[in-house]
C-alpha cells in the first residue's frame, strides 16, 4: 500500500510524517467502497443492488471520496507505525496537516503531526553534590507529641460553674444591634460554637465574654481598628448583643501508664509510650530529609538535562495535577469550578500557573526511567514479598487478603515500578557527595513541611 514515507523532526520532540499511497491501491479502496454502496443504496427508479457505479458518484461522490481518504489515512497509518521508531505517545493522535485532496487513478500523499518519546543524553547522575537539613529533636518536642495525644483523648464536659474563661468551649447566639438596642436583620448567628483565647469568631469576643455565664444575655460595644484584619469591621464602631447558650470545658486525661495502655495496648507505661514518641520524632524528621534529598537529586538532574518536552506530556500532567486538585478540594468537580469562578479564575487559567511545575515533573520522570534502563533495577521476588508483608502490617490485614487485593486491582506491577523507583532515589543518595545543611528545629521543620 505505501508507495513512500518520510519522517522530519520537529521541534518539542514532535514529527511531521510524510505517507505515499499507492494510486492502485488508493482506487482499489475507492472502488470497493462504491460496490458496497452499490449493493445497499436505493435510490429511486433503481432496483436495490443496481444502482450504477456512474450514478453513485454523481450523487456521493464527494462524501465516497471523503470516506475513502480516512480509510487509507487509517490504513497506511497503520501500516507505517509497524516499520518506523518514530511512534506516536499512546495520547498524542496524529493531527492531519492541511487538506488531503484524492484524486482517483493518482497517488494519494498527506501528512500528519504528532508527538513521539522524546530523546536526550542522561547526564551524569552520581556525586551530585546535595545539603542535608540537619534537624534537632528536643525533650521539648516530645513533650509537645505526648501533649498532642492527651488533647486527643481529652473529654469535653459541661463547666460546674458555667462561667466563660479562657480555653472554655462556648456556644454563642449573636446579631449586631442598633442604638436602640434592636437587631440589625441579617447579622444574626445561632449556636456559633468556639474556644475562648483562639479568636476563631468574627468580631474577636473572646475578652468581652469572659466572665459572663450560661444563659446569660449582654450588649457589647466594640470599636474596631483601621487595619483590624476583617476589612468589613476596620475602623467600624459596632454594638453585638450576646447570649450564652451553653459552657464547656476540656477535661484531658492523666499522663500516667493507663493512658499509655489507652493510646495502644502494647505500651505498659508511660515511659514506653515516651520513648516511641521520640523515636516517631526522629523517624519522621529523617523520612522528610531523605525526601527532600531526594527533590534536591531531581531538581539538579534536571536544571543538568536538556529534554524537548513534547507539549502533550505537559498537557497530561497538568491534568493530573487537577484531578488531584479535585480530590485534595472535597468538593466535586463543577462545585470547585463555580468556586473558581467566584474568585475570578477558569480552570484554563490554573492549568497555565501550574505549566512549569508540570515540565520539570515531566522532565524528572523522564531522567528517572532512563536511569532505570540504565542500572537494569530489577525486583527479586523475596523483596517483593517482603514489601507486601510490610504493606500488610501498615494496613493491619492478613498478607493473603492483601495479595488478593492486588492482584485484583492489577497492582503488583504498580508496586515493584514504585519499590524499582525508589531503588533509584536511594542510588542517587548514596552516591551523592552529601553536606551538612542548615540546622533547623523539629517543630519548625515539620510545620514548613507540612505547608
Amino acid at each position: 500500500m505505501i508507495a513512500k514515507k518520510s519522517v522530519e523532526k520537529l521541534e518539542n520532540s514532535s514529527v511531521k510524517l510524510s505517507v505515499t499511497v499507492k494510486s492502485e491501491d488508493a482506487k482499489k479502496e475507492y472502488n470497493g467502497l462504491i460496490t458496497k454502496y452499490g449493493k445497499e443504496a436505493q435510490i429511486k427508479g433503481f432496483r436495490k443492488g443496481k444502482v450504477p457505479a456512474s450514478v453513485l458518484e454523481r450523487k456521493f461522490g464527494e462524501g465516497i471520496k471523503t470516506e475513502v481518504t480516512g480509510n487509507l489515512m487509517d490504513k497506511s497509518l497503520r501500516e507505517v507505525f509497524e516499520t518506523i521508531d518514530e511512534k506516536p505517545l499512546g495520547y498524542a493522535h496524529p493531527e492531519v496537516i492541511g487538506e488531503p485532496v484524492l484524486t482517483i487513478g493518482e497517488d494519494f500523499t498527506f501528512e500528519v503531526k504528532y508527538d513521539v518519546f522524546p530523546e536526550f543524553k542522561l547526564t551524569e547522575y552520581k556525586g551530585l553534590e546535595l545539603k542535608e537539613t540537619q534537624v534537632s529533636v528536643t525533650k521539648a518536642d516530645e513533650e509537645a507529641e505526648l501533649k498532642a495525644i492527651q488533647e486527643q483523648n481529652s473529654v469535653v464536659m459541661d463547666k460546674k460553674d458555667g462561667k466563660i474563661t479562657d480555653d472554655s468551649i462556648v456556644t454563642i447566639d449573636y446579631c449586631e444591634v442598633d442604638s436602640d438596642k434592636n437587631e440589625i436583620e441579617g447579622t444574626n448567628r445561632e449556636d456559633f460554637v468556639f474556644t475562648v483565647g483562639t479568636g476563631y469568631n468574627y468580631y474577636k469576643l473572646d475578652d468581652d465574654i469572659k466572665g459572663m455565664k450560661n444563659d446569660e444575655e449582654k450588649v457589647i460595644d466594640k470599636e474596631f481598628p483601621e487595619d483590624f484584619d476583617v476589612k468589613e469591621l476596620a475602623g467600624k464602631k459596632v454594638s453585638v448583643k450576646v447570649k450564652v447558650k451553653a459552657v464547656k470545658e476540656k477535661i484531658l486525661p492523666e499522663l500516667d501508664d493507663e493512658l499509655a495502655q489507652d493510646v495502644d495496648e502494647k505500651y505498659e507505661t508511660l515511659d514506653d509510650l515516651k520513648k516511641a514518641l521520640k523515636k516517631q520524632c526522629k523517624d519522621r524528621a529523617k523520612e522528610k530529609v531523605e525526601a527532600e534529598l531526594r527533590t534536591q537529586a531531581v531538581e539538579k538532574l534536571v536544571e543538568a538535562t536538556t529534554i524537548e518536552i513534547p507539549a502533550s506530556m505537559v498537557s497530561v500532567e497538568q491534568e493530573n495535577s487537577w484531578k488531584n486538585f479535585v480530590q485534595q478540594s472535597r468538593m466535586q468537580e463543577e462545585q470547585l469550578l463555580g468556586f473558581l469562578q467566584m474568585q475570578g479564575q477558569t480552570k484554563e487559567q490554573l492549568l497555565e500557573t501550574w505549566k512549569d511545575d508540570a515540565a520539570k515533573s515531566v522532565k524528572g520522570q523522564l531522567i528517572i526511567g532512563k536511569i532505570l534502563e540504565a542500572e537494569k533495577v530489577e525486583i527479586e521476588d523475596k523483596e517483593f514479598e517482603a514489601e507486601l508483608q510490610k504493606q500488610a502490617d501498615m494496613y493491619n490485614m492478613p498478607i493473603e487478603d492483601l495479595k488478593k487485593s492486588f492482584g485484583e486491582n492489577n497492582l503488583n506491577e504498580y508496586l515493584k515500578n514504585d519499590m524499582k523507583t525508589k531503588k533509584i532515589y536511594d542510588l542517587l543518595i548514596k552516591e551523592a557527595n552529601v553536606s551538612k545543611g542548615d540546622k533547623v528545629k523539629y517543630a519548625d521543620y515539620i510545620k514548613a513541611n507540612q505547608q
